[in-house]
């Protein structure tokens, strides 16, 4: 099975500018390869360097989901990081986590990182951006990528 986290964002922005955000942040990550076509990053999804498939998404969820119904929030556009095979999985985590911070300096709304629904990886409600505790998730190197203000606290789905 593959391993794969989602952003997901409640915003006014259409996915269509969600997905140009994400490539525009490339320019600062360099993360992606040179000149990838939004339309490629709404269709098929593109390959980061490290092996990373990267695909944002319309999100029509249910009122059952458990962003709608534990976090109270119903996003609009999700972005689906699956790492590959090719790089090891703490390296390709360090590219999501970059790609991510770019997006929520540029995307705005209410938004969530999980690994499949079962830990929260940082959770930004009302404009307040928090990271998860464990240090395991968050050492000193990736909390330097996130360049906006956050507090440390563990949010979980029922």
């Amino acid at each position: 099975m593959a391993i794969s986290y989602r952003l997901q964002i409640a915003t006014p922005m259409p996915s269509v500018e969600v997905a140009r955000v994400l490539r525009d942040a490339d320019l600062q990550t360099g993360l992606l390869d040179d000149a990838v076509p939004v339309e490629q990053i709404l269709d098929e999804g593109v390959l980061s360097e490290r092996g990373t498939w990267v695909r944002v998404t319309e999100s029509k969820p249910k009122q059952w989901d458990p962003v709608v119904a534990d976090l109270g929030f119903t996003p609009t556009a999700s972005v689906t990081f699956r790492m590959g095979h090719s790089h090891p999985v703490h390296e390709q985590q360090d590219d999501m986590i970059a790609l991510t911070a770019e997006v929520l300096n540029r995307v705005p709304g209410d938004a969530v990182l999980h690994f499949q629904f079962e830990v929260i990886w940082l959770l930004r409600r009302d404009g307040q951006l928090t990271l998860n505790e464990r240090d395991d998730i968050w050492p000193p190197h990736r909390l330097a990528l996130v360049d906006i203000p956050y507090r440390r606290e563990t949010h979980a789905f029922d």
